[in-house]
């Protein structure tokens, strides 16, 4: 009997444990996702000369999905226990197009790797729900760093 409850204390220890790294992994991607709104606030605002006709709506359109995601993030961490951050992660302040480019291309791409992290610690608690959610974050990133990636394919940036 003792040997079970040691057993259950331990399992229970080690999710603990997995929770808090879960944790501490969806407040760093939160604190991504202030960054991405205020990147792309940015990139709107200041983005300038032949492409800014095309680029200033490209960037305002990837906002509220960045929104979107930092209020999911937000809510899931206190549903689960933890305290959402209010600190967002550095933004570059980019005036050069390509720069600004290459900037939401590299945001993206690192967002999916930190969503695929954090799909596989949601998965190894049993969190369904978040791990259909990060499924759906990770097709949204995907799209932008797609669309992202094509428009850096523009002759005219090489």
């Amino acid at each position: 009997m003792e040997t079970i409850f040691r057993k259950d204390v331990v399992e229970m220890a080690q999710d603990q444990q997995k929770l808090q790294a879960l944790l501490d992994g969806l407040n760093e991607d939160l604190a991504n996702e202030y960054a991405a709104t205020i990147m792309y606030t940015y990139h709107a605002s200041v983005v300038s000369g032949l492409y800014r006709s095309s680029l200033k709506p490209f960037f305002e359109d990837e906002i509220n999905d960045e929104i979107g995601h930092a209020l999911y993030l937000s809510d899931k961490i206190k549903t689960l226990g933890g305290t959402p951050t209010t600190t967002p992660a550095t933004v570059e302040q980019l005036t050069d197009v390509k720069e600004m480019l290459e900037a939401t291309f590299k945001a993206e791409k690192e967002t999916i790797e930190r969503y695929e992290v954090r799909k596989q610690q949601a998965d190894e608690l049993g969190f369904t729900e978040l791990v259909v959610q990060l499924e759906d974050m990770i097709a949204d990133e995907t799209k932008h760093k797609e669309e992202t990636q094509r428009l850096l394919a523009d002759p005219s940036f090489q």
